[in-house]
């Protein structure tokens, strides 16, 4: 979880993640640990700024082979 995304919005201040949409995600990150867990397998969840946590994870997994990113798309005013 990046604390940048439950500040306020570039233009205008407004909240990005409002309580309705954190529950939502909240709900989904914990089904999505549940349904996981069944399989086998797990979910590493952080809390942090993705540029400051990943290398601390990928050395603390220790069999790390792929990275993958994805870039919030911000519109051009």
């Amino acid at each position: 979880f990046d604390p940048r995304h439950y500040l306020g919005t570039h233009c205008y201040s407004l909240p990005k993640t409002g309580p309705h949409r954190l529950r939502f995600l909240l709900e989904s990150v914990k089904d999505l640990r549940e349904t996981l867990k069944k399989k086998g397998s797990t979910l590493v969840v952080r809390k942090g700024k993705p540029e400051d946590v990943v290398c601390d994870l990928i050395t603390q997994l220790g069999s790390v082979t792929a990275v993958v990113f994805h870039e919030e798309v911000r519109e051009i005013l």
